[in-house]
């Protein structure tokens, strides 16, 4: 470990003498060492002009590198950064570089110019500084001098939502997908929801840094090292296994009560909420929160940290984790029906004229649904079936004319669709061009003192009706669109927030062909757009601003991989990604265990060009990588990730 502060003037015939060492070490000989040595003299009236910040030893206090940070505004120069030859490798020149980049945002830098070694070209292009051909002149710069090769980076303060969200620091992060889908008994569910045990890894990215994340399901031990890496976190803590009957939990569905927990508690409380349609499904995930609190050690040191606890969402179990009032009339809006009333009484106020509002027509038995699918598939309309409750599109489904009259009618459809009470939604026609898009949203949150703050604007990758990613990035959402879609969506969060709500929430809307925007639901959680957003606000701050971040919910795999065989993909794709410029990230490390195995990923890049080419890569070599397994192993069940490294029965306290 290495501690970073300001160099002193009295060191300035010391640093020189570093700089020089760490010249040398590239092997030039000591003619082109003194011929560079005037250019890399520190004079001790410049340490202070220079800026220069120095990294020394936590353990002996003894300087291992040094970083200089010149020139005025507008743009920056990184005008040394030196290394012990010695430290080099040990992240030494990682810290400095960081810490640079950090200065010139927060002293207002556009730009960060940097003139490198050719032998260190790899480490820039590694921090994420775009070399040529990648970068232009930033503001009017000069060439760079003979035999150095120019880099330059944008420096980024933290995004003001990000600071707004958790105040600026990291989180505990709660991964209680289930126990949030559970409250709703969404019929379009599997009963075991297998699906929110994965998606609950991407706690890993509920705030841009994490302190500690609590998991229902074990996850592979070097996940989180892996993306910790690229991030740049230390110290995260890992409790995982905590509904799959670890320690100190039985593996039914019952929980021990702990202390202010009740036996029992939780079904009662949520009886007679009609308007969120709350309830306790008795799900196996449904108590996560409640596991938490019925180990008190555990529950102590999450609370004990200060720090603020972030979950998918609000539950009634949250609610008594986070010490916070239970108000389920927050999550009403999370109805499709509730939603879509609240979009047409702020389009009746006007003000919108980008907007149209789909219609949709309750349908509280499958006879009556039947009627009116029947009508309009006999005027030719598309139209869109939805549970009132629904998550990724689940519950929802589109069903043209031409489908109607191929099942025989509109009952047969409604025969192979969930269970319970739809609605009816006229069903939107998209842009004739297949390059526009065709799913956007909106993302921002509700603070606690009901304050909304904005986030931006992504676009969805849907099928059908189900959801399979999303993109966010500079432009990404068109321009027509992105003034509408801002504006909407933000007199959403103001109805959100003057209803009660607290908390992340979405605006999915889709585009007509006439260059409007139709909304179609409202979501009062994170979502996989939420992830992204997160990931791009951490990647800006460290490596510069600018990136473009992609999640893909479901990556296919060859066959099930054992777990040293899913790390060894993982780090193939990491420095394949990094190969095109790109940085790769597993997001769902658990669905490759699962007999049709999948990973869910994020990427990120500066280009939207170079982001399709890692996408294209990572699932190429997903492929690949899997057809090598597929003989040998798909006859047996292939090595599970434990729930390991369980040193105290707290439900697995791993610090990675």
């Amino acid at each position: 470990m290495v501690k970073l502060r300001a160099a002193r003037p009295g060191e300035a015939e010391e640093l020189t003498a570093l700089v020089l060492r760490s010249k040398a070490h590239w092997g030039y000989d000591a003619g082109f060492l003194a011929a560079c040595a005037p250019e890399l003299r520190i004079a001790a009236g410049e340490v202070a002009q220079r800026r220069i910040v120095v990294a020394e030893g936590a353990a002996d206090g003894r300087v291992l590198g040094l970083a200089s940070l010149e020139g005025g505004p507008p743009v920056a120069r990184l005008g040394l950064l030196f290394v012990e030859p010695e430290a080099i490798g040990r992240g030494v020149g990682r810290r400095l570089y960081r810490d640079a980049l950090r200065r010139a945002a927060a002293l207002g830098f556009r730009g960060l110019l940097i003139d490198a070694d050719p032998h260190a070209a790899g480490f820039y292009r590694a921090m994420g500084a775009l070399g040529p051909p990648d970068h232009g002149a930033a503001g009017g710069a000069p060439e760079p001098p003979a035999g150095l090769v120019r880099f330059e980076a944008v420096p980024a303060p933290p995004a003001a939502w990000a600071r707004a969200w958790t105040g600026g620091g990291p989180a505990v992060h709660v991964g209680n997908v289930a126990e949030y889908n559970a409250q709703f008994a969404d019929a379009s569910l599997d009963r075991e929801q297998r699906a929110a045990r994965h998606y609950a890894c991407l706690a890993a990215f509920y705030s841009p840094w994490p302190r500690a994340l609590v998991l229902p399901g074990a996850v592979p031990p070097g996940w989180i090292r892996r993306v910790g890496r690229v991030l740049e976190w230390e110290g995260v803590e890992v409790y995982d296994g905590l509904a799959e009957g670890g320690p100190g939990l039985p593996a039914g569905p019952g929980l021990p009560a702990g202390p202010g927990l009740p036996a029992g508690s939780g079904p009662a409380e949520r009886a007679g909420l009609p308007d969120a349609g709350l309830s306790d499904a008795g799900l196996p995930d449904a108590g996560l929160s409640d596991a938490v609190r019925a180990r008190p050690a555990l529950a102590g040191r999450l609370g004990g940290t200060g720090l603020p606890l972030v979950p998918w969402g609000l539950t009634a179990g949250f609610a008594r984790l986070a010490g916070r009032p239970w108000r389920p009339r927050e999550l009403r809006y999370e109805s499709k029906s509730a939603a879509h009333g609240l979009f047409g009484r702020i389009l009746a106020g006007g003000g919108h004229p980008g907007i149209l509002l789909p219609g949709q027509w309750p349908a509280p038995t499958r006879w009556a649904a039947a009627r009116l699918l029947a009508a309009r598939a006999r005027a030719g309309e598309g139209t869109v079936l939805k549970s009132e409750h629904g998550v990724g599109g689940s519950g929802t489904t589109v069903v043209s004319a031409e489908r109607v009259r191929a099942a025989g009618g509109a009952r047969a459809v409604l025969r192979a669709l969930p269970r319970g009470p739809l609605l009816v939604e006229e069903y939107v026609a998209g842009p004739a061009d297949p390059q526009e898009p065709r799913d956007l949203t909106y993302d921002g949150f509700v603070d606690g003192s009901g304050r909304v703050h904005e986030v931006g604007g992504a676009v969805m990758d849907v099928a059908g009706a189900g959801y399979r990613g999303a993109t966010v990035g500079p432009g990404v959402v068109p321009a027509w669109a992105r003034e509408p879609l801002l504006a909407f969506g933000g007199a959403v969060g103001r109805e959100l927030s003057a209803a009660g709500y607290r908390g992340w929430f979405d605006v999915d809307f889709v585009a007509d062909g006439a260059g409007r925007l139709a909304p179609t639901e409202a979501n009062l959680r994170l979502t996989g757009p939420s992830i992204a957003f997160m990931v791009a606000a951490r990647l800006d701050e460290l490596r510069g601003a600018g990136h473009f971040v992609r999640i893909a919910d479901r990556v296919e795999l060859g066959a099930r991989l054992p777990e040293a065989a899913l790390d060894e993909l993982c780090e193939v794709l990491e420095r394949g990604c990094a190969r095109l410029g790109a940085v790769f990230l597993p997001a769902i490390p658990t669905g490759a265990f699962e007999p049709a195995p999948w990973l869910g990923v994020l990427v990120a890049a500066y280009s939207r060009r170079v982001l399709d080419a890692a996408e294209a890569l990572v699932r190429a070599e997903a492929l690949a990588v899997g057809a090598a397994f597929a003989g040998g192993q798909r006859a047996e069940e292939p090595p599970r990730s434990p729930a390991s490294s369980k040193s105290n029965g707290e439900g697995g306290f791993r610090v990675r």
